[in-house]
């Protein structure tokens, strides 16, 4: 049997949730101001669950999300959050990694607004910089063209860490990123730079085996991270969307989002957890399945 490293789940639709107030443009960076120590309970429940990783509540903490609600003199002192979070969960649970989470510059799902690599590449090194020597690696998450995979790997370098880049792929078809260009070819472009493994997040769960073929043609550890989303509406890709502009599916319960990642775990995935709409529920059901299967959770 395997050896599995068993991501934990989405942190900002589960910060929304148990916070219970409408979802702002800064989503769970708003969250984390207004109500201190919940995110580190989340980090909590995930480990509780089996989560081999927790990771950093840090994925939309970018100068381009802060500034258009003043907010971006706190830049530094959100990141310091997220860590200060994550490691007090670590800490009380006694065991586990900590993964600095990368989000992309301008919006999820928008290559179209990504900025030039002139712009983007200094942005994404200074926030990887302020994981050098904070966390175990680095995850680059939701990346969604073949540029932002270029910027982001190179910007990511700044924090002298394992870089994990984590693409979002076509909810129809997981052999194209969002952008429409072919996945092959960002793996490719990750792999050549450095990356330390690959994986698919942020996406339809049937679209995560097709990804998983483009994926595993690197050889190196490859997995998913799949959301609960019924798809990605027009509204949430205008500028400044909130999350309640998405739909959660109905047929997400922990059991069939297990037969999903244990499917993908027969395919080969060594890292495997959720992203937006996967709770703790989830990962302890994964968990439960991957020890029942003989696979044991690093």
């Amino acid at each position: 049997m395997s050896l599995i490293t068993l991501l934990d789940g989405g942190m900002g639709q589960e910060l929304v949730h148990r916070a219970g107030d409408r979802p702002t443009p800064l989503w769970s960076t708003q969250v984390m101001l207004d109500r201190p120590g919940l995110v580190a309970e989340v980090h909590r429940d995930f480990y509780g669950a089996g989560a081999s990783i927790a990771t950093l509540n840090s994925y939309a903490i970018h100068r381009d999300r802060l500034a258009p609600v003043q907010r971006e003199d706190q830049f530094d002192a959100l990141h310091a959050m997220a860590l200060d979070e994550a490691k007090a969960a670590r800490e009380a649970h006694g065991s586990g990694r900590i993964a600095g989470s990368l989000g992309p510059l301008g919006a999820s799902y928008r290559p179209d607004v990504h900025p030039s690599a002139e712009i983007a590449v200094p942005l994404y090194s200074e926030v990887a910089a302020l994981f050098a020597e904070q966390v175990d690696l680095l995850i680059c998450e939701t990346v969604v063209s073949l540029e932002h995979t270029r910027c982001v790997m190179e910007g990511a370098q700044a924090a002298g860490l394992p870089v994990w880049c984590a693409f979002s792929v076509d909810d129809e078809d997981g052999a194209k990123l969002r952008s429409g260009e072919p996945l092959v070819q960002a793996v490719q472009i990750a792999a050549d730079m450095g990356a330390a493994a690959l994986l698919a997040n942020c996406s339809a769960p049937e679209s995560i085996p097709a990804a998983l073929g483009a994926l595993a043609r690197a050889g190196l550890p490859y997995g998913a991270y799949a959301n609960g989303f019924t798809q990605i509406t027009k509204a949430f890709l205008e500028d400044r969307p909130t999350v309640d502009a998405l739909e959660s599916r109905r047929d997400f319960t922990p059991e069939i989002y297990a037969g999903h990642v244990m499917g993908w775990i027969a395919q080969g995935a060594t890292i495997v957890g959720g992203c937006c709409e996967v709770g703790p529920a989830h990962i302890a059901e994964i968990a439960k399945r991957l020890r029942a299967a003989g696979h044991t959770i690093v």
